[in-house]
This record gives structure tokens, C-alpha cells and sequence, in this order.
């Protein structure tokens, strides 16, 4: 067991806010900042394989231009202006490779930067590099990635969560103090809680998702990841916002997630309710993820929270649904990948005709979950099991929607633990695909249905010593119900 938690001293133990209030008062300078923590990369990456490609070259030259506009008296292009960034590595980007974790796009390089990747750079956000994650980001432990499994550091024998493990493990070995992921059931959310740290899942249609290379369309979502409620608003607020680009876009204003952020930092939770999901009070759960949950509830009721049981009876047809709809949309996304336009082309020697070339380089270029769920998809959705399969998990998402919106009428937010056990061992579960489906069952419900999550850290679980994390859930566009009620519990957590 080696654990890289984030250091005890120096820059790289900072939060974003105080590493952006150092910059901008010029106590020190981007560029400083931004060599510390790819010096902590080079130290630790080899062990957890978070990062897949470090662009320290062209990290830098974002923060020299940071400090050479704050040295000329210019105000900071945003709050978080010369703070570096782990960029998950299915978002893509000019200057350096786009993989999403896979052989059949090894080495390629986009022509064009996702919006998500524009806003950091219109933010004057340094990026670290791409992060590693689950093939397509199709998986829950980072060990399905064409390029080897991530390690959590806080025992490197266990996965740091999925698909994007590779965020969450650098943001909790100090490798970066910010970081982009994507969620489609839980890819952020679930990480976060596995390794103390905080993830949102932004409501659906708020982040762009333009040049976000899709798994399933209607389920994904870019979102933060930060270290705290507080500095996850700040990227949640650069990063949001409507885009012409991206059809899915809703063109509404950001919710003022940075002022809840601030008004939670109070602790008072007076006249808030707390929903408390019936079907989430599970036997069979881990007895530690439990005893966390239970004692992050009291806590939010000894702030003044009121405490409402609601029942979201379809939520155990969730799991179901969800794999149904996400291998459906995994079959039709997937499709582009032919070895035809880019990507992996194995077998083109002008011996072979263009479907043997295309089978030969899906072959080789896919792993064995993304074949798994694009064969489940193509069964789906074929003549004879469309109405039987695809349409009766709509008909599914529809009534898990539904049990939100009744719950919603009662409450103002909704909490549950973000996974059943802690951080389990890398390969525990990698031949027994339903097992990890199921760590997600706490984090799907509110993809199939939209809405916006976070996960923020519970505590220690007392029966293993690992990370466990509350799920805070609210209405689509009420993202600052998350941060105000994140903020306050973190301000009075264990107190």
C-alpha cells in the first residue's frame, strides 16, 4: 500500500482558490505553480498512470502568459486564471492527443478544441495534460483504459473509481488542484467518493458537450472536479453556459453556483429538506459506506436540515434501464469508429476488401467492455427486440423521472451514498461485468433523468480505511441547491 495523498506542505497541498489568490496578488506565479505540480506528475504518474499525455510545454506557456498579462496590470481573465487543470482525456484538443483510453484512436490528433476546452483557455487555465479513464468511458474502475489501469493513491492496490479515474486520482496525489471529467452514470461522482474529493454532474444541456467524444448522447455530461465545494463552483460557472455548437445546449442562464457556494459556507441549513431515498436503504451495503451516510445525515439535520423519506420506487429498474439506453446509444455512436475516416486501421494492404479492413480494425482497436456493450446495443435495437428492449427502458426512464419529479415536490434536495462499498481491488471485479455495473446503482438514476448531482467527501469508512462520499442530488437547473447544501456540510463536517 503506498499512499500519495495530497502533500502535507508546499503549493501543490493548496486549493484552487488559494493558488489563484497567491497568482493574482502575485505572491507567486503561474508559472511557478504550474512546475510544481508537473513535478509532482513526474514523481507519482509512473505508480498511479493518471496522466496519459503531460503537456508541460504548453502548460507553461499558459501560465507565462498569465503572468505576463497580471505583471502588466490586467485583470485576471477569470477567478481561476493561471491555476492549472487536469483535462479527462475524451474531451479533445489541438495540442495534444485525444484517445478516450483507446487503441482505435492511439495518437490522434483533433483539428478542432471541444468548448469545454476553449472556455479553460479563454480562462487562462493551464492544462496539465489528458487523464486517463475507461475505455469510451465505458467502465467504473479505470481498468478497462487501452493503456493500463489507474491506481488510487490512497492504496494503489485499488482502483480510484470509473470512467474517470484518472481526474480523481490527480486531484488526490496533488498531481492538479482542478480537473474536467464526463458522467454518463456516475464517472464522476463515483471517482470522487473513492478518493475524497468533490465531483458534479452539471444538469444535462448546461456544459457543452461539443468535441466531448460521445459514449451515449443523452446520458453524458462534462463537469468539475476539485478538491473543494468552493473551487469546483468556480470551474462550474468558467465552463457552463449555452453553445450554438452543441444541439443538446439549453440556452438559459448559468445557476449562481459560486454565490451558493459562499452562502453554504455558513453551515446553516435551516428551512432545507433533505430527501432520504427509501430504496437506498439497503441491506447488504458496506457497514462502513452506511455508518458515513448515516453520520453525514445527522450532521446535516444538527445544521437544520428536516430529514423527508421519499420513495422512488422505479429506481430498481434503474440499473437495468440504464444499460439498455447507454449500450443502445454506444452502438450508434460507436459506428464512425471504422477504420475508414481516422483512427486505427488494421488489414488495409490492397489484399482485403473495405468490411474486412473495417472488421479487422474494430477487432483490434476496441477492448472487450466496449464490445460488450456494442453488441448489447445492436442486439437491442435490431427488428424484434426494439419494442421489447429499447422502448421499454424509455418507458422506465420516463417513470424514474417521474419519481424525481414527485420527491422534488416535498424536498429541496435529495442525498444517498454515491456508492455502495469503498474503493475495491483492481481486478476483483473485472470478470464479473454485472457486479460492476452494479456500483453504480446510486449514480445512474439522476443521468436517465437529467438532472445534477455531487459527490462530497463523507469521512473514512471504520472498516477499511477508504474514502466514502455523500451524493447530493437536486431539480434540472437547481445546481445551486448542490453547492449550497455541499459547502455547508463540508464547512461542518465531523464537527
Amino acid at each position: 500500500m503506498t499512499d500519495y495523498l495530497v502533500p502535507a506542505e508546499g503549493l501543490t497541498s493548496l486549493t484552487a482558490t488559494e493558488l489563484a489568490e497567491k497568482i493574482h496578488s502575485r505572491e507567486v506565479t503561474s508559472r511557478e505553480v504550474t512546475q510544481a505540480f508537473l513535478d509532482r506528475i513526474a514523481e507519482t504518474n509512473e505508480t498511479l498512470n493518471s496522466f496519459l499525455h503531460v503537456g508541460a510545454e504548453e502548460a507553461l506557456a499558459t501560465a507565462d502568459a498569465v503572468d505576463k498579462a497580471l505583471d502588466a496590470g490586467e485583470k485576471p481573465a477569470s477567478s481561476l486564471a493561471g491555476v492549472p487543470l487536469a483535462l479527462k482525456d475524451l474531451l479533445t484538443t489541438t495540442d495534444a492527443p485525444t484517445t478516450a483510453a483507446s487503441k482505435m484512436l492511439e495518437g490522434y490528433m483533433s483539428p478542432y478544441d471541444a468548448t469545454v476546452t476553449r472556455k479553460l483557455r479563454e480562462a487562462g487555465i493551464p492544462i496539465l495534460g489528458k487523464t486517463n479513464l475507461d475505455e469510451f468511458a465505458m467502465g467504473s474502475s479505470s481498468e478497462n483504459s487501452a493503456f493500463g489501469p489507474v491506481r488510487n493513491p490512497f492504496d494503489t492496490e485499488r482502483t480510484p473509481g470509473g470512467s474517470g479515474g484518472g481526474t480523481s486520482a490527480a486531484l488526490a496525489s496533488g498531481q492538479a488542484p482542478l480537473g474536467i471529467g464526463t458522467d454518463t452514470g456516475g464517472s464522476i461522482r463515483q471517482p470522487a467518493a473513492l478518493t475524497n474529493t468533490v465531483g458534479i454532474k452539471p444538469t444535462y444541456g448546461t456544459v457543452s458537450r461539443y468535441g466531448l467524444i460521445a459514449a451515449a448522447s443523452s446520458l453524458d455530461q462534462a463537469g468539475p472536479c476539485a478538491r473543494t465545494v468552493g473551487d469546483a463552483a468556480r470551474l462550474h460557472e468558467i465552463i457552463a453556459g449555452f453553445d450554438e455548437h452543441d444541439a443538446t445546449s439549453v440556452d438559459r442562464a448559468v445557476a449562481p453556483v459560486v454565490k451558493a457556494a459562499e452562502e453554504g459556507k455558513n453551515g446553516d441549513l435551516s428551512g432545507v429538506k433533505i430527501g432520504i431515498v427509501k430504496q437506498f436503504e439497503r441491506d447488504g451495503w458496506q457497514d462502513g459506506v452506511m455508518e458515513r451516510y448515516h453520520a453525514a445525515v445527522d450532521q446535516l439535520v444538527a445544521q437544520g436540515a428536516e430529514k423527508v423519506e421519499v420513495d422512488c420506487p422505479n429506481f430498481n429498474h434503474a440499473l437495468a434501464a440504464y444499460y439498455i439506453v447507454m449500450s443502445c446509444e454506444v452502438s450508434s455512436n460507436l459506428a464512425r469508429f471504422d477504420g475508414m475516416r481516422y483512427g486505427l486501421r488494421s488489414g488495409d494492404d490492397g489484399k482485403h476488401s473495405v468490411e474486412q479492413v473495417m472488421n479487422q480494425s474494430r477487432a483490434e482497436g476496441f477492448g472487450p467492455e466496449v464490445k460488450r456493450r456494442i453488441m448489447l446495443g445492436t442486439y437491442a435495437l435490431s427488428v424484434g427486440y426494439y419494442d421489447a428492449y429499447y422502448l421499454q427502458a424509455q418507458r422506465v426512464r420516463s417513470l424514474i423521472a417521474q419519481d424525481f419529479a414527485r420527491a422534488f415536490e416535498d424536498v429541496d434536495v435529495i442525498v444517498s451514498p454515491t456508492t455502495p462499498t469503498t474503493a475495491f481491488k483492481l481486478g476483483e471485479k473485472v470478470q464479473d461485468p454485472v457486479a460492476m455495473y452494479n456500483f453504480d446503482l446510486c449514480t445512474l438514476p439522476l443521468n436517465l433523468a437529467g438532472l445534477c448531482g455531487m459527490s462530497v467527501p463523507s469521512g473514512m469508512a471504520s472498516d477499511t480505511n477508504l474514502p466514502t462520499g455523500l451524493q447530493i442530488m437536486a431539480p434540472a437547473f437547481s445546481d445551486d441547491r448542490l453547492y449550497k447544501v455541499g459547502a455547508a456540510y463540508e464547512a461542518r463536517r465531523d464537527s
